[in-house]
């Protein structure tokens, strides 16, 4: 919206700036920290007053945590989406293609986990899997059949790039491939980034780390002359997706300052789903879908380790009877805050910081597997 301002430039020289998407990426990071101080604390109160709140541990950890994250609020994804979109509105250029298609999957995959939430709390299941995986199906789509109305994005989006190629290893996957491989992505993404939400700060730092890198690769995509430089495909007008990214950043980092531990608020389903689907959604538009995999390569340890297990699991109980497990807990970083633990408990340490500890390792590998990501623009 405040794009706009550059046309008065004439009279007042300064609001040249607002034509830059760097100076409205770094400022739509900055406005959506700051909404997400103001509206924290009211949201959380809002929260408790709702009854949205952790009703239960996770089975999965196995009572590591004890109880206390029990009665503490969730659905804090509300607060990512609205101080996202709210900034992104505010800074990106009015009607952008590129930068609508992000930000209603974004939000529609916020809508699909609000609802999973919200049947959690109040009749203890959530959305069944087949439920989800139609409505994902029906996003997919959606998003398939906005970028073939134009013939230049049809075209790109059939294609499949590489890291480290130059060119499409796969000119054209055509519509069934595509609309698969980009069921795939979006899927993957979000579900990826559900199973890593099991510590608190671990997803929205690690998510933090990936926006920050599509921020760059979006950037770059949408000037011809970076990516010409770098070889990457140039997507007109992608560069909006820029300050999505810095929005989203933005939010996280907000996020962060009332999930860290001790957590005042969990984003849930709300909050995974949408930035695992906005972060996917920027991918499939700037035809980095693949990189992907190693800027989120903490969340693809993630859900590598829930099938490892689970597969693991089942072929052993048919083979000997009685299942057997690869890691103690699935997602890995459970297996790796039981160990903390226990190494903490020999060594007569306290063991508040155990879960600390977790976390920001996991943060460092997450900002590592960025860098890479981002690396590969210039390895080709």
């Amino acid at each position: 919206m405040l794009y706009w301002l550059y046309q008065f430039s004439d009279v007042v020289s300064p609001l040249r700036i607002f034509r830059y998407i760097t100076f409205r990426a770094v400022l739509a990071a900055g406005t959506a920290f700051i909404l997400s101080l103001i509206i924290g604390p009211w949201l959380i109160k809002k929260l408790h007053a709702m009854n949205f709140r952790e009703q239960k541990e996770d089975g999965r950890v196995l009572g590591m945590h004890g109880s206390g994250k029990v009665g503490t609020p969730t659905m804090g994804g509300l607060m990512i989406i609205f101080t996202t979109v709210s900034a992104t509105v505010l800074w990106a250029e009015p009607g952008n293609f590129f930068m609508l298609c992000a930000l209603t999957t974004f939000c529609f995959l916020g809508v699909l986990g609000f609802i999973d939430d919200y049947f959690k709390i109040k009749r203890a299941d959530g959305l069944s899997p087949r439920v989800k995986l139609v409505a994902q199906v029906f996003w997919t789509v959606l998003l398939l059949f906005a970028l073939c109305s134009n013939e230049e994005t049809c075209l790109r989006t059939q294609q499949l790039m590489v890291p480290f190629i130059k060119v499409p290893v796969i000119p054209a996957m055509g519509l069934f491939g595509t609309l698969v491989f980009v069921f795939l992505v979006l899927v993957g993404s979000s579900n990826a980034v559900n199973l890593t939400d099991g510590l608190d700060g671990l997803a929205i730092g690690c998510t933090n780390s990936a926006a920050a890198a599509y921020l760059v690769m979006a950037y770059v995509a949408g000037n011809f002359i970076f990516a010409e430089y770098l070889q990457v495909p140039f997507v007109k007008g992608a560069g909006e997706l820029a300050v999505f990214c810095g929005a989203l950043l933005g939010a996280g980092l907000g996020f962060l300052w009332f999930n860290c531990h001790p957590a005042r608020v969990f984003m849930g389903d709300t909050g995974s789903l949408a930035i695992g689907g906005g972060i996917a959604a920027v991918a499939i538009l700037i035809k980095q879908e693949l990189v992907l995999v190693i800027v989120g390569g903490v969340f693809v340890m993630e859900a590598a380790s829930v099938l490892i297990q689970q597969s693991w699991f089942k072929i052993t109980k048919r083979k000997y009877g009685a299942g057997r497990r690869v890691f103690r807990c699935a997602p890995i970083h459970h297996h790796f805050h039981s160990i903390a633990k226990e190494h903490a408990t020999e060594a007569g340490r306290p063991l508040g910081a155990v879960e600390n500890m977790v976390t920001i390792r996991f943060w460092i590998l997450s900002i590592i597997f960025a860098l890479i990501g981002v690396a590969t623009l210039k390895i080709r």
